[in-house]
């Protein structure tokens, strides 16, 4: 079972990405742990500072080293293969090899950092990787927390109906997913300006040395 642990200062936000799908039914399968804690509950002042203004200057504010390293310490688990991955927008790009990689791990902490930044001691010292789900620059780190927890339990044998299906091809593909089109009912679909979208012939054939041909051709290897 990989447990999960997620260090942020909003933790309602995963409230219905818990509750929901395939996420909830896996937790409740014991099959993947997921907790979330509040920074906040790591701060040592009265008023549960988690931020403060940058030395030298600029916009905004930015997130303190203490409350991070506490709550790290906390929650990593002893006698784990455990990853801490920081959230920023300059990190290594997150891809499906290292979903992959991370379905071995027993236990991932996440760090969803917030406001203008986050102290460069964290991502120094106190994160094993620093990842960005895309050239973009969000709000914080909660929703590619979400992002990479969806991408790595579904890798999880039980987690979704093909699990043990998925996780062999992925070795036998080296961590990559072959994607390509899929079709269903209704064969013929007419929009409403009359215009036909049709299913592939080849697909309604039962030919199937030929179907697999065509999904050769149009599929999509995603790394």
């Amino acid at each position: 079972m990989i447990h999960f642990d997620i260090l942020t200062i909003f933790p309602h936000l995963f409230d219905c990405f818990l509750e929901e799908s395939l996420i909830k039914k896996a937790q409740e399968k014991k099959l993947i742990k997921i907790k979330v804690h509040n920074l906040r509950d790591f701060a040592s002042d009265r008023h549960k500072t988690v931020d403060d203004k940058a030395y030298g200057g600029g916009r905004g504010m930015v997130m303190m080293i203490e409350p991070i390293y506490k709550a790290i310490e906390k929650t990593r688990l002893k006698n784990k293969k455990c990853k801490v991955i920081l959230f920023t927008p300059r990190g290594k790009k997150f891809n499906q090899k290292m979903a992959f990689e991370f379905s071995s791990l027993e236990q991932i902490i996440f760090v969803c950092g917030r406001y203008e930044g986050i102290d460069e001691r964290v991502f120094k010292f106190l994160a094993d990787l620093n990842l960005s789900i895309g050239n973009y620059v969000l709000m914080g780190g909660e929703i590619p927390a979400m992002v990479v927890i969806e991408a790595v339990a579904r890798l999880i044998p039980g987690v979704v109906g093909k699990s043990k299906v998925l996780r062999r091809e992925r070795i036998k593909n080296k961590g990559a997913f072959i994607e390509y089109p899929q079709y269903t009912r209704p064969e013929v679909f007419v929009t409403k300006e009359g215009k036909k979208l049709k299913v592939p012939k080849v697909l309604l054939s039962g030919n199937h040395k030929k179907i697999e041909e065509w999904r050769r051709k149009h599929q999509k290897v995603i790394e």
